[in-house]
């Protein structure tokens, strides 16, 4: 399988003692891959540093063959994020919000953006501003504007945080459909189990800043009752719950 993301020897402590050590990690296309962690285990900051937000202190990331650090540019080109929070300019209705975002890219037209409301379902109320939406709203736009570039990755940190039963249902059939049609590839952070779980098709456990294990959703099941059972005995196996 193609790599996608590449992740070397990645480092980045603060002064605090929190932080991410020496994390090595590889995403194939078309991979839904689920980094779980409790809150504070370091994955905003490994996603910060994927998306040139933070430098490490020391190691690199690759996205489609092309280093973050050095090759900036090129390795974001076909990468599309939401860290943190899903903003938009609440003055501005969904369809102008889209249509402001398109500036950064070439060749995103108005068809374009009828289109991925259409697909995050939210093309109704392409006319409304945000202010008015749901919590699920805001993150539908979000990713939204994460497709406009039609991107080969996408990067979403807690993508499912704070919705209810019915934003995370639609949230990851947006995910598992866009990773089944297009072979985007996604890198999706979260401290909730069960959604990684019902997600994602790969998953890392990070705790304490450091990548305890990877392993298939399909042969973590095989072996445990639940990615509950699972986490739980990673993190007994390597020191601490």
């Amino acid at each position: 399988m193609k790599k996608v993301i590449e992740i070397n020897s990645l480092t980045k402590i603060y002064k605090n003692g929190r932080g991410i050590k020496d994390i090595n990690l590889e995403i194939c296309q078309g991979d839904i891959f689920g980094f779980l962690g409790p809150n504070g285990a370091g994955k905003t900051t490994a996603m910060k540093i994927m998306t040139g937000l933070v430098k490490p202190d020391s190691g690199d990331v690759k996205i489609l063959g092309y280093s973050v650090l050095e090759q900036f540019e090129q390795a974001m080109e076909r990468v599309g994020c939401i860290i943190e929070n899903a903003e938009s300019y609440t003055y501005l209705t969904a369809f102008e919000n889209l249509k402001q975002f398109s500036r950064y890219y070439k060749n995103i037209d108005d068809k374009r953006i009828d289109e991925v409301l259409e697909l995050t379902g939210i093309l109704k109320y392409k006319d409304e501003k945000p202010r008015k939406f749901s919590l699920g709203m805001k993150q539908r736009l979000g990713i939204a504007a994460a497709l406009l570039s039609k991107p080969e990755v996408i990067i979403l940190d807690e993508p499912l945080n704070g919705l209810d039963v019915e934003g995370m249902i639609s949230i990851r059939n947006i995910i598992k459909t866009l990773a089944e049609t297009e072979k985007i590839t996604f890198f999706i952070s979260s401290h909730l189990i069960h959604d990684i779980e019902l997600t994602c098709n790969r998953i890392g456990v990070l705790y304490d800043g450091k990548l305890l294990n990877v392993d298939t959703t399909e042969n973590i099941l095989k072996n445990y009752a639940s990615l509950e059972n699972y986490f739980v005995s990673e993190v007994e196996r390597n020191g601490r719950i």
